[in-house]
């Protein structure tokens, strides 16, 4: 059952030491750090921006803090707005549903991501917000943020940063699902869950993911079986491979190689044309 915004509003904080949390290194803490190869560069940056973010929010505006498991719902459509949400740990997923009564993911979020954006505009959720796995939510109130923003600019920038990276990741997600073939869709959503991991500090060459064939087809607009068929092509060409434990355990030798399938997938035809005669 749906969890009501009076027993959201009631939950108990839990310390943060009750959940695992990669640490991330401060971003002066960079400045130290040896020489990096661009992409480690980058992903190091954006894994200090995230627990900059994360301290500056603790200690500005003390956060009410929820272990949330597997299926709890940290807030609900149509749920009255007071609140926005900050994930310190695990995944979530944000679920619409369409006239029809389906159920739709509209979009995924990591440690980091804010949670609760589409409740300014109206006054209220306009998605079940559900958790993937056991993690931590920070919660707090929009009009202490607002305020808090006046004294601290950089709160305003950070929720501004936040806001114009939903709005990025959203367009992406509208042009993979209109653009690209089946194949690739799948391979670029690989491609963006390890990338996210990465930008965590945590490992991209295996990992679990946390939603079903069924879940992800729900949410790159494909069904089930051709997920399925999808996954088992980037299996034979060698660019992922599965774990013995389970088909949810995935390992993927080189990130890179899933853009350059993207690539391939996308320019079919000019791979296969003869080259050009030379003029003499």
């Amino acid at each position: 059952m749906h969890s009501s915004a009076a027993a959201t509003a009631s939950a108990i904080a839990v310390p943060a030491a009750h959940v695992m949390a990669m640490p991330t290194p401060p971003a002066r803490a960079m400045a130290q750090a040896p020489k990096l190869p661009g992409l480690a560069r980058t992903q190091l940056s954006a894994a200090a921006q995230i627990g900059d973010t994360l301290s500056l929010i603790g200690e500005a505006l003390a956060p009410q803090r929820r272990v949330v498991h597997a299926g709890d719902r940290i807030y609900q459509a149509g749920e009255a707005f007071a609140c926005l949400h900050l994930m310190n740990a695990g995944f979530v997923k944000l679920v619409r549903l369409s006239a029809d009564g389906r159920e739709q993911v509209v979009s995924l979020k990591f440690r980091g991501d804010w949670l609760g954006f589409d409740g300014i505009a109206h006054g209220h959720y306009g998605c079940d917000a559900v958790a993937m796995d056991t993690g931590e939510v920070w919660s707090v109130r929009y009009d202490a943020l607002v305020a808090a923003s006046l004294r601290q600019p950089a709160l305003l920038t950070v929720l501004h940063q936040a806001m114009s990276r939903e709005i990025t990741r959203d367009r992406d997600s509208l042009m993979s699902v209109c653009t690209l073939p089946a194949d690739a869709r799948v391979a670029d959503f690989l491609r963006y869950w390890a990338e996210s991991l990465a930008k965590r500090g945590l490992r991209t060459d295996q990992f679990t993911l946390r939603m079903s064939r069924a879940e992800i087809g729900n949410y790159l607009g494909m069904t089930l079986e051709t997920v399925s068929r999808a996954l088992s092509r980037l299996a034979r060409d060698g660019i992922i491979c599965f774990a013995e434990k389970g088909r949810r355990e995935v390992q993927i030798p080189d990130v890179s190689a899933l853009s350059a399938f993207v690539q391939r997938c996308l320019s079919p035809v000019a791979d296969e044309l003869p080259a050009a005669p030379t003029l003499q």
